[in-house]
């Protein structure tokens, strides 16, 4: 390294990010994920004895997994190398693994490869990597927001502990942001500034337990506000709304809280808590979620856990669909709303799910048995003699419409597929059905 470059990383250094510059380098710094770096654990243990494998770390943005990254730089005696797979090419690799193989050959010397974002290498950059964790080239860490499981190859998880990273709690954050307003040699201490405590609250709540969201907050808040007649910059409430303006939704289109946010809405939307359900919906709203997507789920839950309980339901639901399609934002969450409420709140039937899976699986595990004749079309030429049709009895033709014949084939006369419950319109359907058989009985 030359002077320039020296001048360089100290200029770096200095004017980079306060989240990045307030990064912890030993554990003890470290703030939250105790359930895997506390004094008892494995990772812990691991990086203090500098004994460490290969790992991948999963979870949110913001929790500290390029932190603990730079822990390890700074604790382990192994060359630390660290690319972004968003602008890393294999070309970047091959000289990473060009010279871990030069100073284990000639120096006896391991060499830790930190990937961020590794979940943007494709397979084959993937697999690259794979006979060099395997001999033992490189020492692999993995940094990622998506599930590893979906998103990295089997090879290399099978090869690796996966260590997850949860969302900081509030309490977490507001010892960062103390940390960042106090700090002189990495914080902004040396400014004078004070955080009222209702802003150090709000900051620590709006940020979601994203560390980096809130660091960036308090950095804009201290560069941008004057000091007060004492001298001193003063962070409130107002300051703090301004600087972080909307509060941090983590939600990933393609990633596990997408599935986890529209499970919660459905079985919201199932359990009949329309509060649980509409708030479920505005939070996918909120963070630009596909309304077609939505409506298409309210659709699949009006009819499979309302279904004859209420009818309307579908209606209702397939009419909002359309209406959204038509519409657009921002009035289609209106639509969305009304949609949901009513389907949270109508009476629940999956009967008529059940029955249908339930007939599916009769089909799939019974040979096809053939229609009983008279139940077979008699329209086209020779079916009479064929013996199709005859013995039909057409209902209409009886008192209330009903008569009673086989139409199920034989060996299955005895099976119930739809088993209406007692709940919403399904209670008239099973007393009709009763009705209409009981009748028939008496005759």
């Amino acid at each position: 390294m030359d002077l320039f470059d020296y001048m360089r990383e100290q200029n770096k250094e200095k004017e980079s990010p306060l989240a990045s510059r307030l990064r912890p380098e030993t554990l003890e710094e470290v703030v939250g994920q105790q359930h895997i770096i506390g004094k008892d654990k494995l990772l812990y243990r691991a990086i203090k004895a500098d004994k460490i494998s290969s790992v991948l770390f999963y979870g949110p943005p913001g929790t500290g997994k390029t932190t603990l990254a730079r822990v390890i730089a700074h604790t382990t005696s192994a060359d630390f190398t660290q690319i972004n797979a968003t602008a890393a090419g294999k070309k970047d690799m091959e000289e990473v693994i060009h010279k871990a193989k030069e100073l284990q050959g000639m120096y006896g010397r391991k060499t830790i490869l930190f990937i961020d974002e590794i979940h943007r290498f494709n397979k084959g950059q993937q697999d690259y990597l794979l006979p060099f964790v395997e001999d033992g080239t490189v020492v692999l860490i993995g940094a990622t927001t998506e599930n590893p499981y979906f998103e990295v190859n089997p090879a290399l998880i099978s090869r690796s502990v996966i260590f997850e990273l949860k969302s900081l709690t509030k309490e977490d954050i507001k010892i960062l942001l103390l940390r960042a307003v106090t700090d002189e040699n990495k914080g902004m201490g040396s400014y004078g500034a004070k955080i009222d405590p209702d802003a150090l609250e709000f900051l620590s709540d709006v940020s979601n337990g994203d560390a980096r969201a809130a660091l960036n907050a308090i950095e804009l808040g201290v560069l941008t506000t004057e000091r007060s007649e004492d001298g001193k910059i003063h962070i409130t409430l107002d300051t703090a709304s301004e600087c972080i303006q909307k509060r941090v939704v983590r939600y990933d289109k393609s990633g596990d809280n997408h599935y986890d946010t529209i499970s919660a809405f459905i079985k919201s939307m199932r359990g009949s808590d329309p509060d649980a359900a509409v708030y479920y919906l505005a939070r996918m709203l909120y963070a630009g979620e596909d309304i077609r997507f939505i409506a298409r789920r309210i659709m699949i839950c009006a009819s499979e856990d309302v279904g004859m309980a209420d009818p309307n339901a579908l209606n209702i639901a397939v009419a909002a669909a359309l209406a959204v399609e038509r519409i657009g934002m921002p009035e289609a969450q209106i639509i969305l709303s009304e949609a949901v409420t009513y389907v949270a709140t109508a009476p629940k039937s999956n009967a008529s799910c059940l029955a249908v899976g339930k007939a599916f699986e009769t089909v799939k595990n019974t040979m096809t048995a053939p229609v009983p004749s008279h139940l077979q079309d008699s329209h086209y030429k020779s079916a009479n003699k064929l013996g199709r049709g005859l013995g039909y009895k057409y209902a209409h033709d009886y008192p209330m419409h009903y008569v009673k014949q086989q139409y199920l084939p034989d060996g299955l006369t005895e099976e119930k597929f739809y088993e209406p419950t007692e709940n919403g319109y399904e209670k008239q359907v099973l007393a009709y059905m009763d009705k209409i058989k009981n009748q028939e009985e008496q005759k």
